[in-house]
């Protein structure tokens, strides 16, 4: 079981989920987007997607690394924001999935005393850190009593895949495809599992957001977080892109497959219809003991109404 984020689906078994290296000085610049945000602009080209590591998860399909070919493309620098997606909202009144379903999950660990006392009913079965509650929407992410007044540069959480197109619809943008998110998530970096190379805390130095201790029970907080943290803390990568390794999975607008896109497809975008969406990046619930898909090759997915409070979003755009 791991910490990837419960599904809606009742059919779909639970899932559980050297110093930093600074962006080039001949890296991209980040610039606005279409979004008013502050967007990256990617040359595209031929990598290599996935892993041959023997570090890869079995039935997920990150392997074999193979070579993919992405054309130029803008992706956010950063995941979207609470404030951010409070402005969506406050322009188009949009309610999400969590609020007009009325409920939604929130890792048990992240709930009040109060809540937790009466959640044990509520859990996810396999999964005893999910609970469903009544009243957990992107407002309130904990459910009620929880706020995020005080996390408005946290990336927004509770929003189903199509919460994350509603925005970029409204915001003139799209979401990235699986290729292009690994092809912008690697900074112009192979086969290293994250953005500054093979080792997760090199010389114990954090660089991502994930959990420290012993899950799901104890969450030390040695990188300075519990829960989300600012969209643009830690160091981007060679990019210019903020913490595509833990805090918050990232939508994409994939179907999910499996199989992987086949040697040297151009643009691949998945099957053309499914059941689930693809996320990548893993989230501040990820520990090597039970979910390394921290990694950048690591992918799951879920159904695209399905929402928790370790799931987000980025936005991407064509370049014209």
């Amino acid at each position: 079981m791991t910490c990837c984020a419960p599904s809606r689906d009742p059919e779909r078994p639970a899932d559980g989920a050297a110093p930093a290296a600074a962006a080039p000085a001949s890296g991209p610049a980040p610039a606005p987007g279409p979004n008013g945000r502050e967007m990256v602009r990617l040359d595209g080209g031929r990598f290599l997607m996935g892993t041959d590591s023997a570090d890869a998860i079995p039935g997920d399909g990150e392997t074999p690394a193979r070579k993919i070919f992405v054309d130029p493309f803008r992706i956010d620098a950063c995941a979207v924001s609470n404030a951010d997606f409070a402005a969506f909202v406050d322009a188009t009144g949009y309610r999400t999935d969590s609020e007009r379903l009325g409920w939604s999950f929130v890792f048990e660990g992240r709930l009040s005393r109060r809540l937790r006392r009466t959640a044990i009913e509520d859990r996810l079965p396999g999964a005893r850190w999910w609970c469903k509650i009544s009243g957990a929407d992107w407002r309130h992410p904990e459910g009620p009593g929880s706020s995020i007044a005080r996390r408005q540069d946290h990336p927004v959480v509770q929003v189903s895949h199509h919460d994350a197109v509603a925005y970029c619809a409204w915001a003139g943008c799209r979401l990235p495809t699986e290729a292009e998110w690994e092809f912008a998530a690697r900074g112009g970096v192979e086969q290293t599992a994250q953005p500054w190379g093979d080792e997760l805390e090199p010389d114990g130095e954090h660089r991502c957001n994930v959990w420290q201790g012993s899950f799901p029970d104890r969450d030390l907080g040695l990188d300075g977080h519990r829960g989300t943290c600012p969209v643009d803390a830690f160091e981007p990568n060679g990019f210019g892109l903020y913490n595509v390794c833990g805090n918050v999975w990232d939508w994409c607008a994939d179907w999910w497959s499996p199989s992987p896109a086949a040697p040297g497809t151009r643009n691949p975008r998945g099957p053309a219809s499914g059941t689930a969406r693809v996320t990548r990046g893993g989230s501040y619930l990820c520990h090597v003991s039970y979910c390394s898909r921290y990694r950048l090759s690591a992918r799951t997915h879920n159904t695209p109404d399905s929402a928790a409070g370790h799931m987000g979003f980025r936005c991407a755009a064509d370049v014209g």
